[in-house]
Order: structure tokens, then sequence, then C-alpha cells
């Protein structure tokens, strides 16, 4: 079964069967949607965010910080229709690889960060899930 999540102009489906969790800040709000496994998606709005650039690399520093060895790849793509600025990330933890993007747009509420990653362990089973999960979604021009 497919749920859907929608808001602020936001929306993406994902498998019913991973869990679903939404945290309010001060500045905006982040959706994580979870695995069985170690494979997450982050959807999350930024309004008080001076650019999709400078989320991204708010990002890429925090995890520079937690893990040592880190191989990082620029990357641009479209998303939602609209051009995505971040990274493709590879770091190790005390037993395994683990591959995360980052990617960030500029919506009409506000930049708009996704991130997913997942360890090599489940990247086979969970990849294109993740993938999937970031093609459905749209962003409201409204």
């Amino acid at each position: 079964m497919i749920a859907t999540f929608d808001r602020s102009g936001i929306a993406f489906q994902y498998p019913s069967n991973w869990m679903l969790d939404v945290q309010e800040d001060d500045d905006g709000w982040t959706v994580t949607v979870e695995s069985a496994d170690t494979a997450f998606v982050i959807v999350g709005l930024r309004p008080g965010a001076e650019s999709p650039a400078a989320v991204v690399e708010e990002v890429l520093a925090a995890l520079r910080e937690e893990y040592k060895e880190i191989d990082v790849v620029d990357a641009i793509e479209s998303l939602a229709g609209e051009p995505a600025l971040g990274h493709d990330i590879d770091f190790l933890t005390l037993d395994t690889t683990v591959h995360c993007q980052t990617r960030c747009i500029l919506a009409p509420a506000g930049p708009v960060l996704v991130m997913y990653q997942v360890s090599e362990y489940d990247r086979e089973r969970n990849e294109d899930v993740m993938r999937a999960i970031l093609g459905s979604l749209v962003i409201d021009d409204e």
C-alpha cells in the first residue's frame, strides 16, 4: 500500500509499511520516513534559510563533523520539476559504508531539503524505493 504526505504545498508518496515522523521547529518542519532496515528519507521545509545552497552546505558540514572519512561529489539534478543542488556522499561507520544524497530546491514556501541515506547492507533492497519516494515529490506552485 502507498501512503501520501502532503503539507505546505509539498507532497510525496511512500510505502505505508515505512514509519513516518514529523518534527516541528522554529524554522519549519522535517518529516522522516524510515524503512524497517537502515534506509530513511528526510524532507524538510526551511522557510528561513538563505538559499538551497546554504541548506545543503549546512547538512554537509554536519556530516563532516560527525564522520571523519567522507567522500563528497557535488550534484545538480531536477527534483519535482525544479533544479536541485546537493551532494552524493559516502562515509564509513564502524561496520559498513553508508550512502547519502542531499538535494535542495526552492519552493514557494521556502527551501525544501530532501535527503536519503542507506547502508550497504540494505542498499540493494531499499535504494529504488527511496528514489521512487523522491520521484513522487510534488511542489504546489501556489
